[in-house]
């Protein structure tokens, strides 16, 4: 019992910090351009606890699952007081409602570049090394000599400094064998070891074929000056990015199972299991959801903010806003589909809980 109320208690306080995040882009963008907002809620549903600072409602809502900024003219056929016209979202520049509404993923993608620096610079990451941590029996690598404990150096006569860079020349190989030079205890030795060719996986869990050697890593702890892990954060935030977009086209295309969709539950278990593990794994699950987010809700689908910002888009092209019974109608669909995703999601949380 105290494990589960462990896990709920961190997927609260991770998505919380998500939700708040993103909320604060569109309310700080929005003070920016001078739109007036009135309400800043995490969470939808029956107010928990508000309270009113000048203008705008703080408040908790029941269900933590979300969040919104209600904004002085948001809705194009409210009536709005001529006293706030100038104050009104409609009535911004379209650049500054596009900057109002790109504002919360962004916002939650700077989170992720934040959390990596800090990861980076004072606890450093785990990383796979060029010091072999095992080797396999029977494997190519056993049978040309490789003991644990060595350093590979280089492999046809190319350095190699990183696990990334050793694994890309193996797999690389094509199965013609390959001269490495091993370092053992200070002395430099070069041996030939013939790859083969095994079922691995794929970062999204697909069945694919590689070249290996069998050997095992030995994991270091590396840390990054101030400079290097801007950069780092910056490259592991688009890289993180890149990925949630193949993955969901690798499942819309079927080369990644829809059982792999997780909801409330696998994010709760997943953030229980992170948070037992300490602070850095923690805020480390935080940054991926929060890139995750970002990118879902840069998405073309009306209700979400890349919706909004399509529509944006659309009044460029026609010269005028889009019609409103056409918006409304565009989404009442995206909310279908997003109710549909998340009955799957919830679904997949369920059987996956039954199943063990």
């Amino acid at each position: 019992m105290g494990t589960v109320i462990y896990a709920i208690v961190s997927a609260v306080v991770g998505l919380g910090i998500l939700i708040i995040i993103h909320e604060l882009g569109h309310f700080l963008i929005a003070k920016l351009s001078g739109v007036g907002v009135l309400t800043f809620s995490v969470g939808f549903g029956p107010k928990v606890w508000s309270r009113k600072v000048g203008e705008t409602e703080y408040a908790l809502s029941a269900f933590p699952l979300g969040g919104y900024v209600k904004m002085v003219g948001e809705d194009p056929d409210a009536e709005v007081d001529a006293t706030d016209i100038d104050r009104s979202f409609s009535h911004q520049g379209l650049a500054k409602r596009t900057a109002i509404v790109a504002a919360g993923p962004l916002f939650n993608l700077l989170l992720a570049v934040v959390v990596f620096i800090w990861i980076f610079m004072v606890h450093g990451v785990p990383t796979l090394t060029t010091v072999v941590g095992g080797v396999e029996p029977q494997s190519p690598a056993a049978q040309a000599g490789i003991q644990k404990g060595d350093r590979i150096v280089s492999v046809d006569g190319r350095a190699v400094k990183k696990w990334e860079e050793l694994s890309s020349r193996i797999k690389e190989s094509g199965g013609k064998a390959l001269g490495v030079r091993i370092d053992r205890d200070g002395r430099e030795m070069d041996i030939v070891v013939q790859p083969t060719q095994r079922e691995g996986r794929s970062v999204f869990g697909e069945t694919i074929e590689v070249w290996a050697i069998g050997v095992a890593s030995e994991v270091g702890i590396e840390k990054s000056s101030p400079l290097l892990a801007v950069g780092r954060a910056f490259y592991k935030t688009g890289e993180y990015s890149v990925l949630t977009l193949v993955a969901m086209y690798k499942m819309i295309k079927g080369d990644v199972s829809p059982r792999n969709l997780g909801g409330p539950l696998l994010i709760a278990q997943m953030a229980g299991q992170q948070a037992r593990e300490g602070a850095t794994s923690f805020f480390f699950f935080v940054a991926i959801l929060s890139v995750n987010l970002g990118v879902l809700n840069l998405l073309p689908i009306p209700v979400l903010d890349g919706g909004h910002l399509l529509f944006f888009l659309l009044e460029v092209v026609l010269g005028r806003p889009v019609e409103l019974k056409h918006r409304e109608r565009a989404q009442q669909i995206g909310i279908f589909i997003l109710i549909l995703i998340m009955i799957y999601a919830f679904y997949n949380d369920i059987t996956r809980f039954l199943e063990g």
